[in-house]
């Protein structure tokens, strides 16, 4: 890699400079996934852009799933996995390994992970606090989910606490109800619910994709900016479809609840974090 010269490196530093007064005491709120979540060098490029973010006055709040973790524990316990309408269904001992792999495993490996890079994290669950208060969700045909909920109502108060104590929230996404049952609740949609509750500043969902593309198969048709009012047209197009659906609808729940901005990124490009926040490119596709 070429030496970057001094005058270069402060260029750089004077130009992040309006970018980091922007967001300096607002909140970002990460959804962390995909690949990024799989791969070391791309794991540690995303830890150092949060500890890094956190340390010149950004309050980042980071929303994580954990679908592959939960697949390879139910194989290992011979419980089979089984999606309705691309949601998981979730039975009793689905949500047992939900909560334990999500709240246990995940989160934890992430609060170490971010102690590792100098930053100071702090692990939670939507259960902590009543933070998540769920019902449960049915498809929209109908159809039986199990333990699988919708977010009823946020709690902020245990994410402003941990800020306030210059820590980094980590939330894993199971919430609670009244009567004390577990949900499973998806983390895009999660993380906008935070969000918006939050009145952050931007929410970023992180996917194994550049964004939102007219051609899905050419990164060179990027559509950067998409106005919440385009969205039921371009789904009518098919430029919005399968998994993007319910990625944007959180996108557009995002805006509409007051969310200033929301962006999808490409987690496979390292640091792409960084890249969004401190740079006038940005990167992917955001929703205003």
């Amino acid at each position: 890699m070429e030496k970057i010269s001094n005058n270069e490196k402060s260029q750089v530093l004077i130009d992040a400079l309006p970018y980091i007064q922007k967001y300096n005491n607002k909140i970002l709120v990460i959804k962390y996934g995909g690949n990024a979540m799989t791969n070391k060098e791309l794991k540690d490029a995303v830890m150092t852009d949060i500890v890094l973010l956190s340390l010149v006055g950004v309050k980042v709040v980071l929303v994580h799933g954990g679908g592959p973790e939960i697949s390879d524990m139910l194989k290992k316990l011979n419980i089979e996995s089984r999606f309705v309408n691309g949601l998981r269904y979730t039975d009793d001992a689905t949500v047992d390994v939900v909560k334990m792999v999500l709240s246990g495993k995940v989160n934890k490996e992430l609060v170490q992970l971010l102690a590792q890079h100098k930053g100071s994290a702090v692990g939670l669950c939507g259960i902590d606090g009543e933070m998540l208060m769920a019902e449960k969700k049915k498809t929209d045909d109908g159809q039986d989910l199990g333990w699988v909920g919708e977010i009823t109502k946020v709690n902020t108060k245990p994410i402003t606490d941990a800020l306030a104590n210059g820590n980094i929230p980590v939330i894993a996404t199971v919430a609670t109800d009244e009567e004390g049952n577990t949900y499973n609740i998806n983390a895009d949609t999660a993380a906008a619910r935070i969000a918006a509750e939050l009145g952050a500043e931007n929410l970023i969902l992180m996917t194994d994709i550049a964004g939102l593309l007219r051609d899905k198969d050419d990164p060179s048709t990027l559509i950067p900016e998409v106005n919440v009012s385009e969205v039921p047209f371009l789904k009518r197009q098919g430029i919005i479809s399968g998994g993007m659906i319910p990625k944007i609808d959180c996108c557009v729940e995002a805006v509409r609840r007051g969310v200033s901005k929301t962006v999808i990124i490409d987690g496979r490009v390292p640091h792409s974090i960084l890249i969004e926040i401190l740079s006038n490119e940005g990167i992917g596709t955001q929703f205003v």
